[in-house]
């Protein structure tokens, strides 16, 4: 188990069928390393639309790789100028999507950082939108309420 940290997340997504979409969250989670590689976990909430869902972050070099297991399932993996092959399995199904990562940045080490991802999501072959999403990671500090 990590420490507890602080994890501010704002995310951006433009799909053809929905349009732009934002959200914001904060929350906590633990940030940890093993074998050298950094571990960020949370619980996601009602606000992200997937609660019962836990997120777990590794952040290597040069890739990221985030693991969601409850009511969603995949395995996504992001490396700069590189495109994955992801299963998502939810409660209505699983599909196949293409993650192309377009830009990646993450500065995270055993007391905090900020990860950057801006990708697109393909269906079929097909670009089905783009994400952005923007971590910050922080220690908490014993006085901070900030909801579970």
């Amino acid at each position: 188990m990590g420490k507890e940290v602080i994890i501010s997340i704002k995310g951006m997504q433009d799909f053809e069928q929905t349009g732009k979409d934002s959200i914001e969250l904060v929350t906590r989670g633990s940030l940890g390393r093993d074998e050298g590689v950094l571990t960020l976990t949370y619980e996601e909430s009602e606000l992200t639309g997937l609660e019962g869902t836990l997120t777990t972050i590794q952040v290597e070099p040069e890739r990221v790789t985030m693991m969601r297991t409850g009511q969603v399932n995949t395995q996504m993996v992001f490396q700069e100028g590189r495109r994955h092959l992801a299963m998502y399995n939810t409660p209505y199904g699983a599909m196949a999507v293409g993650v192309n990562t377009r830009h990646l940045y993450a500065e995270l080490g055993d007391e905090g950082g900020d990860i950057e991802i801006d990708y697109n999501i393909e269906i079929d072959h097909m670009v089905a939108g783009r994400n952005v999403f923007q971590i910050n990671v922080k220690q908490a500090q014993l006085s901070q309420s900030i909801p579970n």
